[in-house]
């Protein structure tokens, strides 16, 4: 090829095709639209052709995707677009720490994003309380939940808890219509949804109906201990303190909790009466207990999230 421009050829052999290319080859005209190159998938070869500098750069990034597609991993133009932001590359035999879980079961694994991820599973790895702060779409209770489950498939714990306040934190469950099943299932469906997506249907159902996985609201956790479990608190900032303090001390032998929460969405009448904002004020500093921080370069949802995060930060609201 003529004025600087070269031709690299990477391999594809074992890759998912369909995982590879994306929707209407949207991973593939993103990663083009990236690297400033054109970008060609014919049989088992992918080609890369542009000035030298900028096809290198390219074919780590497109080695990192053809990575992902041969395990099976899923694969989005958002993600193309954060392998093209993260040059470390992670790798791992599965474990928790190492920013992948294989669960059983489910034909994917569930895979750090981000360093932020990364770093948030290996502290749930290694503490017993793991407390984290960041806003909304950075994957903090997804990645609980496969935690959770990752832990319960291999027998760490016996059971699994998904707490969450219900109703603004006043919990006045009373007012709303139905049964309790019905008040408190809006509030807790996020945490049905992740589950849905970590376990087969049939096995989530199994698992509620004999309380082995119980999905409750903070209110229930009143006067019990919690042994040999993995609990989880989603949307902990609209907890109170009182809350709070209760749900840690429910914590028993062989236990394990995630508290998740961010601070811009607290719904209480008095921000400093929020639960998160007090233990983030009077808990680090204890062994055992890590507290971590998820920007917005950790939203994993649509790219446009980031950017609306990013500029409600700016605005100061």
């Amino acid at each position: 090829m003529s004025d600087g421009s070269i031709i690299q050829k990477l391999s594809t052999e074992g890759a998912d095709m369909l995982t590879l290319a994306g929707v209407n080859d949207g991973n593939l005209v993103e990663l083009s639209r990236l690297g400033g190159v054109k970008v060609a998938l014919r049989g088992d070869t992918m080609s890369i052709s542009g000035p030298a500098e900028l096809v290198s750069r390219a074919s780590d990034i497109a080695r990192r995707m053809i990575d992902r597609a041969r395990q099976r991993m899923e694969l989005t133009p958002d993600d193309v677009l954060r392998l093209s932001e993260d040059d470390a590359t992670r790798d791992g035999d599965g474990a928790v720490g190492e920013g992948r879980i294989a669960l059983p079961g489910m034909r994917r694994l569930i895979q750090a994003k981000t360093a932020g991820q990364a770093e948030y599973l290996a502290k749930i790895a290694e503490h017993d309380i793991v407390v984290g702060i960041g806003p909304a779409g950075t994957g903090k209770t997804y990645l609980a939940v496969a935690a959770a489950v990752d832990a319960l498939t291999r027998k760490r714990v016996r059971r699994i808890v998904l707490a969450r306040p219900a109703v603004e934190a006043g919990e006045s469950l009373g007012f709303l219509p139905g049964d309790m099943q019905a008040k408190v299932d809006p509030y807790l469906r996020p945490l049905y949804d992740a589950l849905d997506e970590m376990m087969p249907q049939e096995r989530v159902q199994k698992a509620l109906e004999t309380r082995i996985i119980e999905i409750a609201p903070l209110a229930f956790m009143r006067g019990r201990t919690l042994s040999d479990a993995f609990v989880i608190l989603d949307e902990a900032q609209n907890a109170t303190a009182m809350q709070m303090k209760m749900f840690l001390t429910r914590l028993g032998v062989n236990s394990q909790i995630v508290i998740t929460g961010d601070k811009t969405q607290i719904d209480l009448p008095k921000r400093e009466e929020s639960g998160l904002m007090q233990v983030e004020r009077i808990l680090p500093g204890i062994e055992g207990i890590a507290f971590h921080y998820f920007t917005d370069v950790d939203v994993v949802r649509h790219r446009l999230v980031r950017d609306i995060i990013k500029a409600y930060a700016e605005d100061g609201d």
